[in-house]
């Protein structure tokens, strides 16, 4: 059955109404609580559930983010008929921060948050509906990338990935020492520090911000963190940056073991992550799977989940067409 999203999901001119009452009371429903991460570290996770679904999604989502910014999406997705699970990485949102200053992104190794995950699929024990998907955002598409990769027997039917971090926009003079000199950085300097030119949490204007160009969903997800100082996270660390960079590359390269269908959303005004890369990524899928999608999105930024109706319409109508095969 085709989902047309654009009359069965939230849009701009009814936001408002719909975040402050109907999703509001649909999140006050969600069940909560913590797990026990690798190092032990304590991971934040939810649930919102309906005995009447037999399909559910895993959304794994990016760096500094908390599944608290998603509300609408979640709304969105359970009203198709998904149950839907979610956590927040170690070291950001509500789960348990890594270091003294709460606002540092950081990782010790980026097989950190394979292994969460991992914890976060067995706990939910996904076996039990007839299909089963993971739904990922940028930092969040390389984590999941890597866990199917390195987990052939996970039990999901497919995934979809919004601009997934296969690689790190940034000048190419940068490009070529990035890694080695954040390499040494970490190194060098006995506690973490932030990465060049990186600092606290700031609330971004939305005229100078990379991520959406939709105002409203924009100054919702900025009035919800400045209200929220648990879920505030700055830029990363010098050693995060090594290791995403390390996490991404492994995504691509070792492509072929991805062993489910693949959609991935491209944003074409991506200024954070590496679009060139995911073509990379595709290209090298495709030459051992048949059911490896690139979708360009015209005149979307980075967050494509939550930007312009046009946009966001187009990203939903593919998840659930793509879900629905």
């Amino acid at each position: 059955m085709s989902i047309n999203a654009a009359e069965s999901c939230t849009q701009e001119a009814d936001f408002e109404y719909q975040i402050k009452y109907p999703i509001a009371k649909f999140w006050k429903n969600r069940e909560q609580g913590f797990s026990l991460g690798k190092d032990h570290n304590k991971l934040y996770w939810v649930s919102l559930t309906s005995p009447a679904h037999d399909k559910a999604i895993l959304m794994v989502n990016g760096r500094t983010e908390s599944v608290w910014r998603y509300q609408e999406l979640f709304f969105d997705l359970f009203k198709q008929g998904f149950d839907i699970y979610s956590f927040d990485h170690r070291g950001q949102g509500m789960s348990d921060r890594l270091l003294n200053d709460p606002h540092m992104g950081h990782v010790e190794n980026f097989d950190d948050y394979i292994d969460d995950m991992d914890l976060i699929v067995k706990q939910f024990n996904f076996n039990r509906y007839s299909r089963r998907f993971i739904l990922a955002h940028s930092m969040g598409g390389a984590i999941s990338t890597r866990y199917i990769q390195t987990h052939a027997s996970h039990p999901f039917h497919a995934i979809a990935v919004s601009a997934p971090m296969y690689d790190i926009k940034m000048p190419t003079p940068l490009r070529a020492i990035a890694k080695p000199l954040c390499k040494k950085l970490t190194q060098w300097r006995n506690q973490p520090h932030y990465a060049i030119g990186q600092s606290s949490y700031e609330r971004t204007p939305f005229e100078d911000n990379p991520l959406s160009h939709c105002q409203t969903r924009f100054e919702w997800s900025a009035d919800l963190f400045d209200n929220m100082s648990e879920i505030q996270m700055g830029g990363p660390t010098s050693q995060w940056v090594y290791q995403a960079i390390k996490g991404a590359e492994k995504c691509v390269r070792n492509a072929e073991k991805v062993n489910i269908p693949l959609l991935l959303i491209q944003p074409s005004l991506d200024t954070v992550v590496e679009n060139r890369a995911q073509n990379q990524f595709i290209a090298n899928l495709s030459k051992h799977r048949q059911d490896a999608i690139l979708l360009p999105i015209p005149d979307a930024k980075h967050e494509v989940l939550v930007e312009r109706d046009e946009q966001r319409n187009q990203a939903l109508d593919a998840i659930f067409g793509f879900f629905d095969q």
